[in-house]
């Protein structure tokens, strides 16, 4: 009798290399987002969708503050169009990154969600910083 890990059957390998390359499209992660902001390779703005407040206690150095519910036309009126948005919240228990990535993508902006959160920044070594610590 197979395990419920079994049932159903793993996808084809062509179906399954299509789904994890596709993914990379909409995601990246915390490793890449913090290798990429401190060699001179930032090409994105890093966006904490979190509340302010959040932002204030604690944040990813660099990130800009937007809440989610923030994010509209006027927000981001002094950012080029083809800007890319990278988004994150607290963690894998959060979805404000899944509601600044649809306000992102229903304005026509290019938009990627850093997996993980602030809990994945913290679970790979990195450091937060807080308001009056920049």
């Amino acid at each position: 009798m197979p395990s419920m890990v079994a049932k159903p059957n793993a996808a084809p390998s062509g179906e399954a290399l299509a789904h994890f390359q596709n993914l990379l499209r909409f995601e990246t992660d915390c490793w890449d987002v913090h290798y990429a902001m401190n060699n001179n390779l930032q090409d994105f703005v890093l966006l904490d969708v979190r509340s302010s407040e959040m932002y204030a206690k604690g944040h990813v150095p660099g990130a800009v503050s937007l809440p989610h519910s923030q994010i509209t036309a006027e927000t981001l009126a002094d950012y080029q169009a083809d800007t890319l948005f990278v988004v994150y919240c607290a963690g894998p228990h959060c979805n404000g990154t899944e509601r600044g990535a649809i306000r992102l993508a229903r304005l026509g902006r290019p938009v990627k969600k850093m997996i993980g959160g602030i809990t994945g920044w913290l679970d790979e070594g990195f450091s937060l910083t807080s308001l009056g610590q920049e």
